[in-house]
């Protein structure tokens, strides 16, 4: 991408990664998928997740601002996220994820402005962090693209089927994943542009910050919906899953 203005390459970069809800989403109605797979997935994109945020933001936040503002970011991270999740879940987005037992409109009023909400609240996290990482040296973290790609795609998949059965349709779906796609590409832009200049210790809070987040979201979210279906393989698959970011994250460094 040489030429590129740094800012437009963090954009292009979030677009990306978020573009695999679309593509999640467009198989999910499109195609009816086994849940197992659907589940396999999201276990495996749950353990490249958990591996990123160990090894691309809290070691890197650990290093940068040492273990009181680490830890005091992380768990801010994981409070706001929960605190908002629970908020969402009560406004009928409990289920977001899951492809079999999302409410409708007539059963729940709201439940699909709180479901796009729910799906932006859990994307924006993950987005700005691909900004964040090419602060300083201006080279994207494949290991952070990779792992949120990985999990988009499920997530938009097992949603969109979701979404169908309660009876919501296609310019209602492919509305939110696209609304959210771009929001993502906007995430990672506002990463690098409004944290750019910002001393070393206040973008490793963030990056806790972020962490924190998007750990709370995959023990709220992606890995009951792994869990239910892949049953005893879940935890194999998300070890799976951490082992091959692991191995990308020293290979790319």
């Amino acid at each position: 991408m040489e030429g590129v203005p740094m800012w437009l390459q963090a954009g292009g970069w979030g677009l990306l990664a978020g573009a695999a809800l679309l593509i999640g989403a467009f198989v999910g109605y499109h195609f009816e998928v086994p849940a197992r797979l659907v589940a396999a997935i999201m276990a495996f994109g749950s353990g490249v997740l958990i591996s990123a945020l160990s090894f691309e933001l809290m070691d890197e936040a650990f290093e940068t601002g040492g273990f009181p503002a680490t830890a005091l970011g992380f768990l801010a991270g994981a409070s706001v996220y929960t605190l908002a999740n629970w908020w969402l879940a009560h406004g009928g987005a409990r289920h977001r994820k899951r492809s079999n037992c999302q409410p409708s409109e007539q059963e729940h009023g709201g439940s699909g402005r709180a479901i796009a909400v729910g799906a932006l609240l859990d994307g924006i996290p993950e987005s700005i962090v691909i900004g964040l990482s090419m602060l300083g040296g201006g080279k994207v973290s494949l290991v952070a693209v990779s792992a949120i790609f990985l999990s988009n795609v499920p997530e938009g998949l097992s949603s969109a089927a979701g979404m169908k059965k309660a009876g919501r349709g296609a310019a209602y779906i492919f509305g939110i994943w696209g609304a959210i796609a771009l929001a993502s590409g906007l995430a990672a832009l506002a990463g690098f542009t409004l944290f750019e200049g910002v001393p070393p210790a206040g973008v490793a809070a963030t990056n806790a910050v972020a962490a924190g987040a998007i750990l709370a979201m995959l023990a709220d979210t992606m890995i009951p919906e792994a869990f239910e279906e892949a049953h005893d393989f879940a935890g194999l698959i998300t070890v799976l899953g951490f082992l091959a970011a692991f191995a990308l994250s020293k290979t790319a460094g």
